[in-house]
């Protein structure tokens, strides 16, 4: 990629990242990004249909970040405690951002794209889950639950919380290979 159209894109989600971190997503301009970022709101157009596609760029790049960093997605279901772990780690990693492109309305939004991400990846090596209604559950419950409880409880000790969070998807292991 040419080298300036890589710092446009990079003034564009600083000045970007900087005024959501101060606002919500639906009040943020495309002409005070611009005036932020230094740019014609034409070169803005040239990389994005509007706010809306840039946030959704953004949030598919922190979850590809996020699902990429996890080395051994088929953890979850052979295992799930150390899948959860390295899930955790990964979503600290991006705390900062996530909690910034994230917030407000777009706080569950970010779970169902790390559910739909993981889920892709476990199909990619159990192929057979993904029409397996039980399969589905389970690792929805893991991946949401998890989230939830990470988001609604990380004020404490990280590593208490990361380790509870591990010890209940581990309990859930027996599941995945028993059918209703």
């Amino acid at each position: 990629m040419d080298l300036r159209i890589e710092k446009t894109e990079r003034g564009i989600k600083n000045a970007f990242i900087e005024l959501r971190s101060r606002k919500p997503l639906e009040k943020i301009t495309v002409r005070e990004l611009c005036e932020l970022a230094c740019i014609n709101k034409s070169t803005f157009y040239s990389h994005y249909k509007d706010i809306y596609d840039l946030s959704d760029c953004m949030e598919a790049e922190v979850v590809m970040s996020i699902t990429n960093s996890i080395s051994h997605p088929e953890y979850i279901m052979e295992n799930p405690a150390e899948f959860t772990k390295e899930l955790f780690t990964a979503y600290l990693s991006q705390n900062s951002l996530t909690m910034i492109l994230f917030s407000g309305k777009q706080r569950n939004h970010f779970a169902d794209r790390i559910e739909t991400s993981i889920k892709e990846m476990i199909f990619e090596k159990y192929p057979e889950y993904r029409d397996d209604a039980v399969k589905n559950i389970i690792l929805s419950c893991c991946i949401q639950g998890g989230y939830h409880a990470y988001q609604r409880n990380r004020e404490g000790d990280i590593h208490t919380l990361i380790s509870v969070i591990s010890d209940i998807t581990e309990m859930l292991q027996p599941m995945y290979s028993n059918q209703y």
